[in-house]
């Protein structure tokens, strides 16, 4: 699953999501809300279709703000070859009946830096990807993810790499 997969998942589940769990609230469809904000911290592999794997340091504020079923997140990341990516976007998590495990999706609009790494094609990439994990009692998240950044064909190069990564995620409340 690549190239924008899982930005339209998110739009559809979380529409859906919408569409049964919040618009019959008195604050409407896309009501604002309060949440725990979260900071993550994830390290992993980049895995570029014509290179070689290198490692990379995810950092990611979930903002503790909902509109509707979307949260909103700020993400950062480094690799080991310099590049380096920065975005904003919407985030779209469920729990599995009550348990402590969820999955999240999520698809942030950014910009990449490649510093000597990675040529994605140009300045504006798209980050967007999945996260099956585990909330601990307290509040700790731990999850294994997978993401896809690309340009979505907006420069004439368009190579797109993936991710996979393990990530920690605390309360700041």
């Amino acid at each position: 699953m690549a190239d924008g997969t899982f930005a339209v998942l998110l739009l559809v589940a979380g529409l859906a999501d919408m569409r049964a769990n919040h618009c019959g609230s008195a604050s409407g469809c896309l009501g604002r809300t309060d949440v725990t904000p979260h900071f993550a911290i994830s390290a992993g592999q980049v895995l570029e279709r014509r290179a070689q794997p290198a490692g990379e340091v995810y950092l990611r504020y979930d903002t503790g703000r909902m509109t509707g079923p979307f949260g909103h997140a700020v993400g950062f990341s480094v690799g080991e070859h310099g590049e380096a990516w920065l975005g904003y976007g919407a985030t779209w998590r469920t729990d599995f009946g009550g348990s402590p495990f969820f999955t999240e999706l999520h698809a942030m609009p950014g910009l990449y830096a490649n510093n000597g790494g990675f040529d994605l094609g140009g300045p504006i990439e798209f980050r967007s990807g999945i996260e099956f994990g585990w909330e601990a009692p307290n509040g700790w998240r731990v999850g294994l993810s997978y993401d896809h950044r690309s340009n979505a064909s907006i420069y004439d190069k368009n190579p797109g790499i993936e991710t996979v990564q393990l990530r920690v995620s605390v309360p700041l409340k």
